[in-house]
């Protein structure tokens, strides 16, 4: 029965690989439960005011930034799959130290190390999810992964929800300890995980092998696509940093009409993610990234039209631009993950992939930044401007395309038959 209705809504089968997706399930809700929290949890458990939680926040990011180029060497030299129960375990252990934190320096310290974790999963998640997959069927991988992972953000927000709801101490710590049991059962379970990694010399280091970093620099194909993911990230950063305050600030619409969007966000992304999936079978790969893009921009016109309406019309085109918005979403992520799993040289995939995620920790970083002072200086100049970064990324698929020989090839949904 399970199988389906993953084939009904055009998910593939997960067969053997059940430990694997119900660890990425598990890490999923611990996510979910923490990032309502992850500030609040040291306003209510600590002394430190806003500015000092800030700060160290911020901090923390700084410490863990060069990480990402390490986690990609550590990938290629010992295995995704072992740098992902590196990055649970890591994550787990900072979370059981949460608690403990009392002061800026050692907030900054503990959030380091879970960041550094996050970092090492990410960096790992999609090598092992190209291992674990066939060729062919890895839009439908990426695309169901992803769903999954964001059913599971819901179901941890709930959690998040009730937490917060009643703003008890004992609850804050438990929320955090929660997490920490989520990450080291993520680690158990991935132990029975089997990943077939890529052959390479014996004793061969990282850096010996095809050209090491030098090889993805120099790699212009990549290039454009990970310039491409860079829009595709500040247009996704709009959800969280952007609208919230457009709705609820700019537009004074009511608070529920910010949380709606967020609602249909993730209910279109958990049933319709692997329906789009399939319907992009036999669709030319730098077409489909170009077409979320131009619905991203979309969406962007779309909600500045809300400006000048009534509440109720107001509302109504607010809905509308979520739908817009999250369509972009769901045509353009499968497909740049696949992209970018699939394109570089087995044996350097870990470098690759590193660099494809700098895409999303620079975006992360600035759009908070640039989104705020776009919308300082007006809805026009904020959606406008913020339609031209996801143009740029939908012209930017030409030279992709002709650059990144995978980016020239259709969706197939099917897995390839080896001959």
């Amino acid at each position: 029965m399970l199988n389906r209705l993953a084939s009904g809504l055009g998910f593939p089968q997960v067969g053997h690989h059940r430990r694997f997706v119900t660890a990425i399930g598990i890490d999923a809700v611990g996510s979910g439960i923490w990032m309502p929290v992850s500030m609040i949890f040291f306003l209510a458990t600590t002394h430190l005011s806003l500015v000092q939680v800030g700060l160290a926040l911020s901090l923390s990011s700084l410490l863990s930034l060069p990480a990402a180029v390490l986690v990609g060497q550590q990938v290629d030299r010992f295995g995704s799959k072992t740098v992902l129960q590196a990055g649970n375990l890591l994550q787990g252990a900072s979370f059981v130290l949460y608690p403990f934190a009392d002061h800026v320096w050692s907030v900054a310290l503990v959030v380091s190390a879970s960041v550094i974790g996050r970092t090492a999963f990410w960096g790992s998640y999609s090598p092992m999810v190209t291992l674990i997959s066939p060729p062919g069927e890895r839009e439908k991988w990426f695309g169901f992964l992803g769903a999954m992972r964001n059913a599971g953000f819901a179901v941890g927000g709930v959690v998040a929800g009730a937490a917060l709801t009643v703003d008890a101490l004992w609850l804050y710590y438990a929320v955090a300890l929660l997490n920490a049991a989520s990450y080291l059962l993520s680690f158990v379970l991935l132990a029975g995980v089997a990943a077939h990694e890529p052959e390479r010399a014996p004793h061969a280091h990282p850096s010996e092998v095809v050209g090491g970093w030098s090889t993805v620099l120099r790699d212009r194909g990549y290039a454009w696509l990970v310039g491409t993911n860079f829009t595709y990230a500040m247009a996704s950063a709009a959800l969280n940093v952007a609208i919230p305050v457009y709705v609820v600030e700019m537009l004074g619409l009511p608070g529920w009409v910010s949380a709606t969007v967020f609602v249909i966000n993730t209910l279109m992304i958990g049933v319709g993610q692997g329906l789009v999936v399939v319907r992009m079978t036999g669709a030319l790969r730098s077409r489909i990234v170009a077409l979320g893009l131009l619905c991203s921009a979309a969406s962007f016109v779309v909600l500045l039209a809300a400006e000048r309406l009534g509440v109720v019309a107001a509302v109504a085109v607010v809905l509308a631009g979520a739908v817009v918005y999250t369509l972009g979403e769901l045509i353009s992520g499968p497909v740049l993950a696949t992209l970018a799993a699939e394109s570089p040289p087995a044996a350097l995939r870990g470098r690759y992939l590193a660099t494809y995620q700098l895409s999303w920790n620079v975006a992360t970083g600035v759009a908070p930044l640039l989104y705020a002072w776009l919308l300082d200086r007006g809805t026009g100049p904020a959606w406008l401007g913020m339609a031209a970064i996801a143009l740029a990324g939908a012209a930017a698929t030409v030279p992709m395309r002709r650059r990144l020989d995978h980016a020239d090839r259709v969706v197939t949904n099917r897995a390839e038959v080896a001959t």
